[in-house]
């Protein structure tokens, strides 16, 4: 018996990293998974490497219109939604003095905007005692150079779940906030500009967090699992940190 069996899960930006690693996880526990993801080819690639309990539906949660495909795909296989893990999101470095218009307009509707509709327009598709996960970000209060963007939209992240984890709360809906800190995936080492910033960047990270290593996106998986299941059935409105003590000592 998986922790997920018969169940339903949506995994935005599940293509790739922590988003894949956990749409695995949930179809191993046995939930028939959907995904999204804007590049068709990697949704694809995505999708068979889950296995037959895996829907891809390409899609970009910062334009509406794809949103309503998107329901409108579980709609038609006749399902309904037990576990929302809204993930996808994105950053890139900036300083106040470069932050343009663009930068802003990016980060936020894909972090903020598309984040607020992809959870709003599941209400009508989500079981009463549904799990409701947010990706957040440990950027969100650590002031770091050049990420202020970033790291504003995941505040704004964490402001959205103390209110939906209280506006929900009749509905038995839960809703936390996933917080990795550096996880190895390829959207860190999207941040540098080449292989041996890359690494250098690698290196860094490492060596801020406690436990001397950046995390597996399997690791941030298994804390996604846990906030997806019957585990974490009192818990709700909260942040769970899978950042090696990173935020924490």
């Amino acid at each position: 018996m998986g922790q997920l069996d018969g169940k339903t899960a949506l995994v935005t930006g599940g293509t790739t990293g922590i988003g894949l690693a956990t749409a695995r996880r949930f179809a191993a526990e046995g939930a028939h998974v959907f995904i999204t993801g804007r590049r068709q080819e990697v949704l694809d690639a995505a999708v068979a490497e889950i296995g037959a309990n895996a829907t891809g539906v390409r899609s970009d949660v910062a334009d509406l219109a794809d949103l309503d495909r998107l329901y409108a795909a579980v709609t038609e296989q006749g399902r309904s939604i037990d576990v929302l893990f809204a993930n996808a999101g994105g950053g890139e470095f900036s300083t106040l003095e470069q932050v343009t218009e663009e930068h802003f307009d990016s980060i936020f509707d894909i972090n903020v905007k598309g984040m607020l509709f992809t959870v709003q327009k599941a209400l009508p598709l989500l079981n009463d005692g549904a799990s409701v996960i947010l990706t957040g970000s440990t950027a969100a209060t650590t002031g770091a150079e050049a990420f202020g963007v970033y790291a504003a939209s995941k505040a704004a992240v964490r402001s959205f779940v103390r209110t939906w984890a209280n506006e929900l709360k009749d509905r038995a809906i839960r809703v936390n906030t996933l917080v990795p800190g550096p996880i190895d995936t390829p959207g860190i080492a999207g941040l540098a500009p080449d292989a041996e910033q890359a690494a250098q960047l690698h290196s860094a990270l490492a060596n801020q967090v406690p436990l001397g290593r950046m995390g597996r996106p399997d690791e941030a998986a298994s804390a996604a699992l846990f906030l997806a299941s019957d585990q974490s059935s009192f818990i709700t409105g909260t942040e769970l940190f899978v950042d090696g003590g990173l935020n924490q000592v």
